[in-house]
């Protein structure tokens, strides 16, 4: 099944803007439910739950006693919220680290309180606040755990970034050497695969079994981690969490920049990968819960749960509303595509 989707934005009953989006769907074997998939693109912060995987996998995160919740804000974009901050925080202060060993950088926080309060007393910013500050502070809980300098862990030679190439290139069953790299928003490695590498990591995420051996018992550990603590994974202002919370126990999410969501359905051992061309965040949402519905995993109670997010409703600075936002997924015949 081949599908064309398209998000567009109506300002009255004017298309004023039309974002085109792609899809992969896959099983954690990588059988495709749909064609394509094959978009080269950058995996981005959607990547996080695997770049977490070597310090799981190797037994580390148990022996530092790392909670579920720690776990998730690892695999966070967060928000930078009161308790985002302080979980970064302990784990900085049990591996013996200053705020300054994030290699990730200062910038303001999305949560409104922790905004507030630093625009009050600048003199607190510190890279806590960064969206990605729990990664980070995951790689540098690896490099003390191997024995690695700290120094540098940001660095693509350095033994960290090396173990998630890896993790990350193998979860989606290519080999290391064919993933495109470049400088990521927070100074990692960002890595460029196919969506449907993307997709079948998902699935892989969704399928682990927690009596497995170590790789599915990590993965198992992490899928758990996150669709327990969705606000952890991301805030109250994430599609993610929101979408996590909208359907408990059902999906795993984790979004990137750029118009990038990829989900794992526990229920289906599937994985959906989800990038809009245009890297529109606007309209991820309405193309993400468009598919879910078009391949038959929402049912009524997920529509009515969803509907805000699906049909997003547009209104200008006077509160007046102006517009919406709607997703069409249409089925191509073979000759159509």
């Amino acid at each position: 099944m081949r599908v064309q989707i398209e998000v567009v934005v109506w300002r009255g009953e004017i298309a004023e803007s039309r974002h085109r989006v792609h899809a992969a769907l896959t099983d954690a074997e990588g059988r495709a439910a749909l064609e394509g998939g094959d978009l080269v693109t950058t995996y981005r912060s959607a990547a996080k739950p695997f770049q977490v995987l070597p310090l799981v996998e190797r037994g580390h995160a148990a022996r530092l006693s790392v909670t579920d919740e720690e776990l998730a804000v690892m695999c966070a974009s967060h928000t930078g919220a009161a308790r985002h901050v302080e979980v970064v925080r302990g784990l900085l202060g049990r591996l013996g680290l200053p705020e300054s060993a994030l290699a990730c950088g200062y910038h303001d926080p999305i949560d409104p309180q922790s905004l507030a309060r630093l625009r009050e007393h600048p003199e607190e910013r510190s890279p806590v606040y960064n969206n990605c500050s729990g990664k980070h502070s995951g790689m540098l809980a690896l490099a003390i755990s191997e024995g690695w300098p700290t120094a540098g862990y940001e660095q693509p030679d350095h033994p960290v970034q090396l173990a998630v190439r890896a993790a990350v290139a193998e979860m989606a069953a290519l080999p290391s050497s064919a993933l495109q790299t470049a400088v990521d928003g927070c100074s990692v490695p960002v890595f460029a695969l196919p969506l449907s590498g993307m997709a079948r990591s998902y699935a892989r995420l969704a399928a682990a079994r927690a009596d497995g051996g170590a790789r599915e018992s990590a993965l198992a550990r992490i899928r758990q981690a996150m669709m327990t603590h969705p606000r952890a994974t991301g805030g109250a202002e994430r599609f993610a969490t929101r979408l996590m919370e909208a359907l408990p126990g059902r999906v795993v999410a984790k979004g990137g920049a750029e118009g990038l969501e990829c989900l794992g359905v526990p229920e289906k051992s599937w994985g959906l990968a989800i990038k809009v061309e245009d890297g529109a965040t606007r309209a991820v949402g309405p193309a993400v819960i468009e598919m879910l519905d078009h391949v038959g995993l929402l049912g009524d109670a997920g529509r009515a749960a969803l509907e805000t997010l699906r049909h997003p409703r547009l209104k200008n600075v006077a509160g007046l509303e102006v517009g919406r936002i709607e997703t069409t997924v249409r089925t191509l015949s073979p000759a159509a595509s």
